[in-house]
């Protein structure tokens, strides 16, 4: 009898499937940021998808551009906006 090791699958293993999300990566889209996470970046939901976007605050209105996108949430970094004072160089 053969024995299997920890974390491996039985039966054939499945392809990885994310449902379609609403935002790609690379392209840009204009957002307001509604709320604060608890590492203190900006969220914005774009169609319900949680989006993350440092260096904003609630109130602001801001172009981001997406960075990365995982199977909850998207990242993004801002290309244009944003209220003064809010970026630090």
């Amino acid at each position: 009898m053969e024995r299997r090791g920890y974390g491996e699958r039985r039966g054939p293993r499945r392809e990885r499937r994310f449902s379609p999300k609403p935002v790609e990566l690379g392209k840009e889209y204009e957002v307001d940021v509604k709320e604060t996470s608890r590492r203190g970046e900006g969220i914005a939901r774009i169609q319900g998808l949680v989006t993350f976007i440092p260096n904003t605050k609630p109130g602001d209105h801001v172009k981001i551009r997406i960075t990365r996108i995982s199977r909850r949430f998207a990242e993004a970094e801002v290309v244009e906006g944003a209220s003064e004072g809010a970026f630090e160089e």
